[in-house]
């Protein structure tokens, strides 16, 4: 793919688009057939229901806590956002090892994908006990550089530090829990995380219900109790998941005794891919940091629950990322392991198609869930409301933009192409995304729910970059070949 003639020079025309390459006009669907995405739906779906299970625990935990008022859900809510970067991490060096593990499935090497594992156990378990350390000696601080000009920052601060400082004892058995996990998604068995995860929420759930408000004749323990039950929930997780892979024997786990045995000159090359796609979600997850921490500063306790209720109804929605992202690897990165070039470049085009269309119908449901909002969160005062509203209908505007945006990343990254990420997230983030977030924050009178929208536009730059880069297709490589560059 080096001679820039072999290139394919890309035309569309109604629902196809003709495929120009080595001198062969080839008129391809825009849309793949049924059957195909009867196989995608076949390894998203699972991951998706487990995203939305995992998205309903949040949403149930906000509609417990938010019975105590505004100030005490904002400060469980405010913890999760700063949790939100370390899962994001951990997410990403997940992600850097998944690559490996889809193709060396591909290629049929067990070994391979003993090694990818190696890297995912040792790196998110090493990465949570680093946050764990950081949880437990300044909670304050960190919570306190998300309410900077809270009208009630004290209060908040009060309430998320405890509840971090409690909830982060299971960190590190998360980061085994989110290695295992993940694995069985890239080698096409999505159905158990599934059913694990469902058995985790329905004990968190429970524990909620009786920690948080003192049912069954426990003590009423408010946030403390969340923060219990959230612990019980992981540590069960954990455990089931441990026993599941033993019991089953699944190709790619090794025992905690023999988890340091990695050849480490793969590791060291998963180090580099994981490197270039932490600075890349790192950019991201920094600029959301810092304007999610502009938005709180637009009031009081109202403006930091409403945002926080609207997230924990869109991150519902937002599951249609992670089965973009998990299916993606499972097709593409198996057929690029295969050797199966030519399929690969084909079937990744159905898949940005077939995501716009995904987005847009989650956007309908999505605005259509905004009427549930006063029911769900009927202790919310009525200004916290009118932003968590608003926040919805700005979020169901964009998931078209966004399913495409997760589409073209996952694309890239089968093929360990990560420096697109690098590219598109660093350079759009600080060069229009946090400038734009100031400007907007210091020089305009305008709403938390309006500076978001506005600063939104800034991903359509992100969409542009990302096509024209995906053209070089710096991604159709197979991996898993020894002699792979």
């Amino acid at each position: 793919m080096d001679d820039e003639s072999a290139r394919p020079i890309v035309v569309f025309s109604g629902f196809y688009y003709t495929d120009v390459m080595n001198n062969a006009i080839l008129r391809r669907p825009l849309f793949g057939p049924a059957s195909f995405y009867r196989e995608v739906l076949a390894v998203a779906i699972p991951v998706m229901a487990q995203q939305a299970i995992q998205s309903l625990v949040s949403l149930i935990d906000n509609f417990m806590v938010a019975g105590l008022g505004d100030a005490k859900m904002a400060g469980v809510n405010v913890a999760n956002q700063v949790n939100f970067v370390y899962l994001v991490v951990m997410m990403t060096l997940s992600g850097a090892g998944g690559i490996y593990m889809s193709q060396f499935r591909g290629a049929g090497d067990e070994e391979g994908m003993k090694q990818a594992y190696r890297f995912k156990a040792i790196m998110t378990m090493g990465v949570s006990a680093l946050y764990f350390a950081l949880c437990q000696t300044m909670p304050s601080a960190l919570i306190s550089m998300m309410t900077m000009g809270n009208a009630a920052q004290a209060e908040i601060v009060a309430h998320g530090a405890g509840y971090l400082r409690m909830v982060s004892w299971m960190f590190i058995p998360m980061g085994l829990s989110q290695a295992i996990g993940t694995a069985y998604r890239e080698i096409g068995k999505p159905g158990v995380p599934l059913t694990i995860s469902v058995c985790a929420t329905l004990v968190n759930t429970f524990f909620n219900w009786v920690l948080i408000y003192g049912n069954l004749g426990a003590p009423r323990l408010e946030i403390g109790g969340a923060a219990i039950a959230t612990n019980i929930a992981r540590g069960a997780e954990v455990i089931a998941f441990v026993m599941f892979a033993r019991a089953s024997k699944v190709p790619f786990f090794v025992p905690l005794s023999r988890l340091f045995k990695a050849r480490w000159s793969l590791f060291r090359e998963i180090l580099g891919k994981s490197s270039l796609m932490l600075l890349s979600e790192t950019s991201w997850v920094v600029s959301e940091t810092v304007t999610t921490a502009l938005y709180n500063g637009r009031g009081g306790a109202e403006v930091v629950a409403g945002m926080s209720a609207g997230w924990a109804i869109a991150n519902i929605f937002f599951l249609v990322f992670t089965g973009i992202h998990v299916s993606t690897g499972v097709v593409v990165g198996s057929l690029l392991g295969a050797d199966r070039l030519d399929e690969a470049r084909v079937r990744a085009r159905w898949i940005m198609s077939g995501s716009v269309v995904a987005g847009a119908t989650l956007a309908l449901v999505q605005v259509a869930s905004i009427a549930a909002v006063p029911f769900i969160f009927m202790n919310l005062t009525v200004a916290a409301t009118r932003v968590t509203r608003g926040l919805l209908f700005v979020i169901s505007a964009y998931l078209p933009l966004w399913s495409l945006l997760n589409a073209q990343f996952a694309v890239s990254r089968s093929g360990g192409d990560a420096m697109m990420g690098v590219v598109v997230d660093v350079g759009v983030t600080y060069v229009l995304f946090i400038p734009g977030a100031f400007a907007l924050a210091f020089l305009t009178p305008i709403g938390p729910v309006a500076m978001y929208a506005v600063i939104k536009l800034t991903d359509f730059a992100k969409w542009f970059i990302a096509h024209r880069w995906l053209k070089k297709e710096r991604w159709l490589r197979n991996l898993a070949s020894p002699v792979a560059p």
